[in-house]
């Protein structure tokens, strides 16, 4: 920019200096309506405060629907992971241990006769099945 003050330059700062005035000029009597009448000024913050207040609502709400659903999903992806890991931490060694055991000693009689007796037990304190049912097919 050019600092030199030429008179072509000058009729412009005059210009822009009166369209300021004009809008400084123009706000001030706008406002004044509102400055004689304190309740209406009142009236209007109300309203808008009302309409933020809602338009907030309306937005967190939907955000909360978008964002639950993925929550949702979070969530039972944790659980199955969770009973996946837990259930294959204890079946794996149990099996690996019972299968490596040789089938036909007293060792395995033992365990399946204890295992019968348990499950019996547990069918008659819930009013389950008899041991018939239990039974199996050979």
């Amino acid at each position: 920019m050019n600092d030199e003050t030429t008179p072509e330059n000058a009729a412009d700062v005059a210009a822009e200096a009166a369209a300021e005035a004009a809008t400084q000029a123009t706000a001030q009597a706008t406002a004044t309506p509102a400055a004689a009448d304190p309740l209406s000024a009142v009236a209007d913050a109300m309203q808008s405060a009302a309409s933020s207040v809602t338009e907030g609502a309306a937005a967190a709400k939907n955000a909360a629907s978008k964002a639950l659903p993925t929550v949702g999903l979070f969530a039972n992806r944790l659980v199955y992971t969770t009973c996946y890991t837990v259930s294959y931490g204890v079946v794996f060694p149990l099996a690996l241990v019972a299968l490596s055991v040789p089938q036909n000693n007293a060792l395995v009689h033992g365990l399946v006769d204890g295992s019968r007796a348990a499950r019996g037990k547990v069918d008659e304190i819930l009013g389950g099945r008899t041991d018939a049912a239990e039974a199996p097919a050979t």
